[in-house]
């Protein structure tokens, strides 16, 4: 095998290794093939906040987390980050850390809070009837 530009040999598997940016691996190698969060059915929206579990010890050793699971435990460990910033963080795509933190939520590794539905916020008209009542005690 050549390579295409200088006529040279290529090492085997150097078509996985871009000199400039590196090793490459693929999202669906990180993901396992898979394009959605697992079977909780939790949806991770980019203003969803990620915080991780208490139970996570400072020492994790779970086998079966990756090295990008272990990056988004890193990002969330000095405090509570969006799905977005996680993204941004790890230098992912956000629908791969979508996946990842399925994985680490279905572990109890981190807990996920979505904001609030605008349909479910208070009208401001009460808000502004309970202020006035309050002013006028």
């Amino acid at each position: 095998m050549t390579d295409d530009t200088t006529g040279a040999p290529r090492e085997q598997g150097s078509q996985w290794y871009d000199s400039e940016a590196g090793p490459l691996v693929r999202p669906y190698a990180m993901t396992g093939g898979r394009t959605r969060p697992g079977p909780t059915g939790t949806r991770f929206d980019l203003i969803a906040l990620v915080t991780l579990s208490a139970a996570v010890s400072g020492a994790d050793d779970d086998r079966a987390l990756g090295p990008e699971h272990r990056v988004l435990i890193d990002l969330c460990r000095p405090e509570t980050q969006s799905v977005a910033e996680l993204a941004a963080g790890a230098d992912l795509p956000v629908g791969v850390v979508r996946v990842l933190l399925g994985d680490l939520l279905e572990r109890g590794h981190v807990t996920v809070s979505r904001p609030v539905p605008p349909a479910q916020l208070p009208d401001e008209r009460i808000l502004r009837e309970v202020i006035e009542g309050l002013r006028a005690l």
